[in-house]
């Protein structure tokens, strides 16, 4: 899913994935759903600008705002995972 905004906490560049990378992602996710026991704790995978599978964890702001707080290349458990 796009969103017209997105916000960052710093953490979610710790692992070194830009922005654009994980705007990249957004545009078309494998997966994209709320992680269970969480109200507002969503896990995406897609791709970044270079094919390399992201894990991106975020909360829903409004209809058009995210904030990404946790980034980075996509682990083993999370690659199977599609919609």
């Amino acid at each position: 899913m796009v969103f017209a905004v997105y916000k960052f906490n710093e953490s979610a560049f710790k692992h070194g994935i830009e922005q654009d990378d994980i705007r990249r992602a957004f545009v078309h996710p494998l997966f994209d759903g709320l992680i269970e026991g969480h109200d507002n704790k969503f896990l995406l995978t897609g791709f970044d600008t270079h094919g390399n599978m992201l894990e991106i964890m975020y909360n829903l702001v409004d209809e058009h705002t995210v904030y990404v707080f946790h980034a980075m290349r996509c682990r083993k458990a999370f690659r199977g995972l599609r919609n």
